[in-house]
């Protein structure tokens, strides 16, 4: 499969430019509720057969704008066009060319699955001489065969999932957006999920999922972190490593924690130390040396081990981005409408 090369655009860290092969386009998307601003100027665009993993706190804005490009909310300011409908003056084919689930899976749990999925079949009125059809591509698709006629109340979180998945695509829809769609899901079932993202992928469906796992954003050809409405940094998981960190990671054992990150952090060479766990992982800048992160402990009577290099997660990246995003916030003017 052939995919679009989407370079980054001025202003934004990694965002693309307008492509002639974006499915996904916003600009300067924004919602406000009064004085609230829940998105703020996001701009974005997503290729065809691309998986772009949204990641962010919670109230970051990430189901704010799933729902902005789905045409449920109509923007503040800015425009954004999916499978080339506007959002804004085009809801209503925006709709019929998406396919949506959330976290709740929007099922019903007194119908069987095979019930839910010609429920559904109706709903997005897939055409009665292919509904059969569509419902079985769904269940195989799913692996649901030997369950259609089980009660949804009855099937564990990941088969709930699956179907919900299967509802979602009946219709054959260009663009699938995923809001937290693994949410509560066992870990083996969330891998089986996003074995079947991919095979959609492969046949050029677009997907943006929102997730709070960040193993799963490995899973995507690109991330978009977000933090207070705001798009901070978008890029392939490996750009995101080695762009945004900007110096080496050290692990380091140590006792106690608390005291310890106040001293690194006022450590001279020392860009940012967080506590992971039982350990700290502290960046610091590439010349410096790494046994300077213990003596500068020892000098305030703190005990800690042999600093250990290690490979940036994504976790890594996203503390390190909202760190910086908090002292760029802090450096602004007292803006109206946060």
């Amino acid at each position: 499969m052939t995919r679009a090369t989407i370079s980054p655009a001025p202003g934004t860290p990694g965002a693309a430019r307008p492509d002639a092969h974006a499915v996904v386009v916003a600009r300067g998307l924004t919602k406000r509720f009064g004085a609230f601003t829940a998105v703020d100027a996001l701009d974005l665009s997503i290729a065809r057969g691309e998986v772009v993993g949204f990641i962010g706190p919670n109230g970051a804005g990430k189901s704010t704008t799933i729902r902005l490009l789905c045409g449920l909310f109509a923007p503040s300011a800015g425009s954004a066009t999916v499978a080339g409908f506007d959002v804004g003056t085009q809801a209503e084919a925006v709709r019929a060319h998406i396919g949506y689930m959330s976290q709740k899976f929007s099922l019903y749990g007194d119908l069987s699955c095979r019930e839910n999925l010609r429920f559904f079949a109706g709903i997005y009125q897939v055409p009665r001489d292919i509904r059969d059809a569509r419902i079985r591509f769904a269940i195989e698709m799913a692996g649901l065969e030997g369950r259609e006629d089980a009660l949804v109340s009855t099937l564990a979180g990941g088969w709930r999932q699956r179907l919900a998945l299967g509802c979602a695509i009946l219709h054959r829809p260009p663009v699938l957006f995923l809001d937290e769609p693994t949410s509560g899901v066992e870990p083996q079932a969330r891998r089986r999920f996003w074995d079947l993202i991919h095979g959609l992928a492969a046949d050029g469906v677009t997907v943006l999922v929102s997730t709070h796992y960040m193993d799963e954003a490995e899973y995507c050809n690109r991330i978009a972190l977000i933090d207070a409405g705001r798009l901070i940094a978008l890029g392939s998981p490996q750009a995101l490593r080695e762009r945004e960190l900007g110096g080496a990671l050290f692990e380091l054992a140590c006792a106690p924690l608390g005291e310890a990150v106040a001293v690194l952090r006022g450590a001279r060479g020392v860009i940012d130390a967080s506590i992971f766990g039982d350990r700290l992982h502290v960046l610091v800048a590439r010349d410096m040396p790494a046994l300077a992160l213990r003596d500068a402990l020892a000098a305030a009577r703190i005990d800690a081990g042999e600093p250990q290099p290690i490979r940036p997660s994504l976790e890594d990246v996203f503390v390190r981005l909202v760190a910086r995003a908090d002292e760029r916030k802090r450096s602004e003017p007292c803006a109206s409408g946060g």
